[in-house]
């Protein structure tokens, strides 16, 4: 007999457990078909609202273990997203979920997180009221908080949340030794939350029953039973009427009433065997099996396991239910299968931004050291140039300087000490000058003309009868504030008195004129010299090795500022006609930096 109780058991564990009603896999499928068109469109709020959809439908049919999962899903992407009105929502059945599994702490905190990101002053103090009831160890505060949500739900007309209320005041009554007012409670509960949750009132009713048979009132726990085995909810859900039955039973067993409880067991196993419930059978199976054996029927147990042991192929095959129970655990793994696959998308996107955002930082990186390579090889190159200017600038020519000194010992030797003193002086002052303004790449025009007035003073000492001068500035030029490249022009007088005038067998003579025309300073230098061909053919071989060093400075000088300073400085030399002297022209942009 044992064994042959074994093998049916055997067979039973490979039908394997069953409990979600057909409409919870129905809801969970459709809401799994919108969560995959969700997910791959990275629609957060869509996502969201399948997972709330799922978990709400496990809560209606009282699995709280799946439907906290679900709440925990929804409430991870309302928070992302900051939608409050929603985040109070989920974050509300989360508790309730949590509260109904017994897990008062994480309860507390999602009610308080609720009441903190509640969008209204009614849900606020709904939450509040749930934390001060769960968290007080007074019957009192706990009674008051529970009556303050009764008063919110009445004018909400929250039934199911109305007689979750009522049976919440229940469980204080049930503290308090005061049964007769926790089966008032319980009633109350159980008249408001069958006309719209029956799950819930069959909660409340098996609360109500285990209250009368832990005080020894079979009775009333048995008319309870039978008052909700009478409802128009169970006429339709036959499964959920047979789990009533053999609670009845249950409570006729407890009673010490074997012969009813057999007879009800009996009944609820021929249900089963008819609507195709096979766990339901196969516990209403059990429990005859446990009755028999008190009651020394063993044939009676014999035949009920061969009878059910010969349904139990047929009675698989309608069992509906393990087919739902089937496709709803495929659906849950395809919904994880889901979830992985787009958390393995959202990681190698994320890599490839990371290697995205690597290679532009490198690229920026680079780019900021070839820019300040560049920015320092430019630096460095107008240093340089600045140097090169500044070196340029102290350089006059050793022979002007050679030959100033010899004259002064000319002077001397002839003890002519007047000019020696005076040519001495002008001397002093052009070197002075020279000097003092070889840092600066611009000079005020007066200085520059002081200095030039001393040069052409000097050059006309040396060359005695040579030349006469003269030096004409427009009076519009403000000589004192006009900056002009120092010491630029010298080099092109010197040219015009060295190869030119000092060749003339008669006196010559040189005009320097300083006019302005539009942007431009206009510098001329004219003189009536033997002409630039004719210099050139008296060039001795020494002059022409050793080149013109002076105006090779200068022309080097006027590249060097207008690639630094972006402006034009140009020049333009020209014979007269018939070669009776030469006429240089400069002109420097007075919009220089």
């Amino acid at each position: 007999m044992k064994i042959f109780r074994l093998l049916i058991l055997y067979m039973l564990f490979f039908v394997g457990n069953w409990g979600s009603a057909q409409t919870v896999m129905e809801e969970v499928q459709a809401q799994s078909k919108k969560l995959e068109k969700a997910l791959d469109s990275n629609d957060e709020a869509a996502q969201a609202e399948s997972y709330f959809k799922i978990g709400e439908s496990f809560f209606k049919d009282g699995n709280y273990v799946k439907s906290e999962e679900y709440f925990q899903k929804a409430k991870n992407i309302y928070k992302q997203e900051n939608n409050k009105k929603k985040l109070e929502q989920v974050t509300r059945k989360l508790a309730q979920a949590q509260e109904k599994q017994n897990k008062i702490l994480p309860a507390i905190t999602n009610y308080g997180q609720a009441a903190k990101v509640s969008y209204s002053s009614e849900g606020r103090a709904m939450n509040t009221n749930d934390v001060e009831r769960l968290k007080s160890s007074s019957q009192t505060v706990k009674a008051e908080a529970i009556q303050n949500n009764m008063q919110l739900n009445l004018v909400e007309k929250e039934n199911a949340g109305l007689a979750e209320n009522y049976s919440q005041l229940a469980d204080i009554n049930i503290q308090q030794k005061d049964i007769p007012k926790a089966e008032e409670n319980l009633n109350n509960a159980y008249r408001i939350s069958k006309k719209e949750t029956p799950q819930q009132a069959l909660e409340i009713n098996n609360k109500l029953t285990d209250l009368y048979v832990e005080n020894k009132k079979f009775d009333k726990a048995i008319e309870a039973k039978k008052k909700v085995l009478k409802e128009d909810f169970l006429k339709e859900d036959s499964e959920k009427k047979v789990e009533q039955i053999q609670q009845l039973a249950d409570i006729y067993i407890k009673k010490e009433d074997p012969k009813e409880a057999v007879n009800l067991l009996a009944n609820a196993y021929g249900i089963a065997i008819e609507k195709g419930y096979t766990l339901e059978a196969q516990k209403a199976v059990k429990k005859l099996d446990s009755l028999y054996g008190i009651s020394g029927k063993t044939d009676e147990s014999v035949k009920l396991y061969r009878d059910f042991l010969g349904k139990l192929p047929d009675l698989i095959s309608k069992d509906r239910s393990l087919v739902d129970n089937k496709i709803l655990a495929d659906t849950e793994q395809r919904i994880v299968q889901l979830e992985k696959e787009k958390e393995l998308k959202d990681q190698l996107i994320q890599r490839k931004n990371t290697f995205n955002y690597g290679l532009i930082a490198v690229l920026i990186i680079l780019l900021l050291l070839i820019g300040f390579i560049i920015w320092t090889l430019r630096r460095v190159q107008i240093k340089n140039k600045k140097i090169a200017l500044q070196s340029l600038r102290r350089e006059m020519n050793p022979h002007f300087i050679f030959n100033s000194l010899n004259s002064v010992n000319q002077f001397i030797a002839s003890n002519n000490e007047l000019e020696a003193n005076q040519y001495l002086t002008r001397f002093s002052k052009l070197m002075r000058g020279v000097m003092e303004n070889s840092t600066e790449d611009f000079i005020p025009l007066q200085q520059e003309l002081d200095m030039l007035h001393n040069y052409l003073a000097l050059e006309k000492t040396r060359f005695t009868d040579k030349f006469d001068y003269e030096v004409e500035v427009d009076e519009s030029l403000m000589i004192s504030n006009l900056q002009i490249p120092g010491m630029l022009i010298q080099p092109f007088l010197e040219n015009a008195i060295w190869h030119g005038l000092r060749y003339r067998s008669e006196k010559g003579f040189l005009k320097l004129s300083f006019e302005k025309e539009q942007q431009y300073l206009k510098v001329t230098i004219e003189d009536n010299g033997i002409g630039i061909e004719e210099s050139r053919k008296q060039k001795t071989e020494h002059q022409k090795a050793r080149g013109g060093r002076g105006m090779k400075n200068t022309l080097e000088r006027i590249k060097l500022l207008n690639d630094l300073y972006k402006k034009e400085i140009t020049y333009s030399l020209t014979d007269k006609p018939e070669g009776k002297g030469v006429i240089i022209i400069i002109k420097i942009d007075l919009n220089l930096k």
